[in-house]
């Protein structure tokens, strides 16, 4: 089948009692078992059997199983957020006196938990460009654990190449991680690519419309120690699994995830090409355009669609913030890939803790306003903007 397919018609791992064609909210905490010897085989892993909702229950296993399927991966691990899935999946990896290989081009958020959190747990972040990769294998010495990169990066919209990093990366041994929050999963294949371990923000496309938080962690194992130490250590010791009523909500987000990815980033390719004619506006950065510096390698590995991402840059940040408060259609919010389209400033706030030099050295900039592409019509958004402007 193909995967909008897939997503859709997945069959259950176990028979509904009532076949109920959406799978049921199984809000319970605690399964019965017919005898003492399946209860101790089913919480030993001996049998696949829910044994308590902190680490299985069907509601989220099945949004689990049709990831799988969806991906081709060995194990999918829902959990209840992005971040979730990012200190989840390096905290099955990381060691004291290790390091972990990356860019200065991450989230917020994920940086501050390179540099800072796991900083002080003594792992090292070793920051290089990883659109060099002869500098990348400069850095890898016999205590690195890990390389860890984001297929686009937020804000920046930067693309590597991830062939050439997962081949020198595999020369040595070493997991490749990579957040593929901003392509869906459905539009290429991480593992073709070399990608050992895929995160996911759930939150963001699958959800359907900002209905829940989520996190996905998708392994395709191969490198099988990590594999079993996100399931039988993460997964139980850090209580951080997906809840069933979420698991609910993305599963219905993901049957309709193909249609609304394309039509967003269609809408998304469309708005970029007009805002190009606006003056006040001095650079239009989307991936999708055929003479973005990173077009032609995000075609080769993640196919014909580039996100739904847009940044525009202005003079200043006071103009940043004059047009941010004359929007009248699109929301002045944080996230990304809603039904709605949202701005932000990122330098002031998901940046805005780190210093000055820090968002220099991470290439945030103070006159950069970042667009979440919604489901809108694209006049209706290229108006708002507009009038923005003009104001």
């Amino acid at each position: 089948m193909k995967k909008q397919t897939q997503a859709i018609h997945q069959p259950y791992k176990r028979r509904d009692a009532y076949d109920a064609l959406s799978m049921p909210i199984y809000n319970a905490v605690a399964f019965e078992f017919d005898n003492a010897k399946v209860m101790a085989d089913a919480f030993c892993g001996r049998i696949d059997a829910p044994d308590y909702s902190r680490v299985e229950n069907p509601t989220v296993t099945n949004l689990e199983q049709r990831v799988k399927a969806l991906t081709g991966a060995e194990n999918v691990i829902a959990l209840n957020s992005g971040m979730a899935a990012i200190s989840n999946t390096l905290l099955s990896i990381v060691e004291q006196g290790k390091n972990v290989i990356t860019s200065r081009h991450l989230f917020g958020n994920t940086y501050s938990l390179l540099t800072s959190t796991l900083s002080r747990l003594g792992v090292e972040a070793r920051l290089c460009d990883l659109t060099d990769v002869e500098a990348v294998e400069r850095l890898i010495d016999d205590n690195t654990c890990c390389l860890f990169l984001e297929i686009m990066t937020n804000p920046q919209l930067e693309v590597v190449d991830v062939r050439a990093l997962t081949s020198i990366a595999h020369q040595h041994g070493i997991p490749v991680i990579a957040d593929t929050t901003l392509i869906p999963f459905t539009q290429f294949s991480a593992k073709d690519l070399g990608i050992d371990l895929e995160v996911v923000s759930s939150t963001k496309y699958i959800s359907g419309g900002a209905t829940s938080l989520g996190g996905l962690v998708i392994d395709y194992g191969t490198f099988l120690s990590i594999g079993k130490r996100l399931l039988n250590e993460m997964l139980f010791n850090l209580g951080a699994y997906m809840t069933p009523q979420v698991a609910y909500m993305q599963t219905l987000g993901l049957e309709t995830l193909d249609v609304r990815y394309r039509a967003q980033a269609g809408n998304a390719l469309e708005l970029a090409q007009r805002l190009r004619t606006l003056k006040p506006i001095h650079k239009v950065n989307y991936v999708g355009l055929e003479d973005n510096p990173y077009h032609q390698l995000a075609v080769s590995q993640y196919g014909e669609t580039a996100g739904a991402m847009v940044t525009i840059d202005l003079e200043s940040q006071e103009a940043c913030f004059r047009i941010l408060d004359n929007l009248k259609l699109i929301h002045r919010a944080t996230n990304l890939f809603d039904n709605r389209t949202l701005a932000i400033h990122p330098a002031s706030t998901i940046f805005g803790l780190f210093t000055a030099e820090e968002r220099a050295a991470m290439d945030v900039q103070d006159t950069t306003i970042r667009l979440s592409i919604g489901l809108e019509s694209v006049d209706d958004l290229f108006d708002d903007i507009k009038q923005a402007l003009e104001v």
